[in-house]
């Protein structure tokens, strides 16, 4: 019972890290461009900069580039379950063989 109650502790945090991981990395992407926006000279570099990042999300979300960062997000936690999974599982088998 232990080790399921680990497991899905572990599970549970890799989950709601790997969700959250993507947004804050794209959220302040597009956060420190739009700081930079206010420099003179990089207004136009930091615009095309933030409207390439915002298409690229409306692509994965039909539109709508918050869908698009919901999709990322909820893709690199499945992504997250899989690896600690079998990174779980790994753990069990090389502490049974030694």
């Amino acid at each position: 019972m232990n080790l399921l109650t680990n497991l899905l502790r572990s599970l549970l945090v890799t989950i709601i890290f790997s969700f959250v991981a993507p947004m804050l990395f794209i959220g302040g992407t597009l956060l420190i461009l739009s700081c930079l926006g206010y420099f003179p000279g990089l207004q136009v570099v930091t615009e095309a900069s933030a409207k390439g990042i915002l298409h690229f999300l409306a692509i994965f979300g039909s539109g709508t580039p918050l869908r698009g960062l919901l999709i990322i997000s909820l893709t690199w936690s499945f992504v997250g379950a899989l690896f600690d999974t079998y990174a779980y599982y790994r753990c069990q088998i090389l502490r049974i063989d030694s």
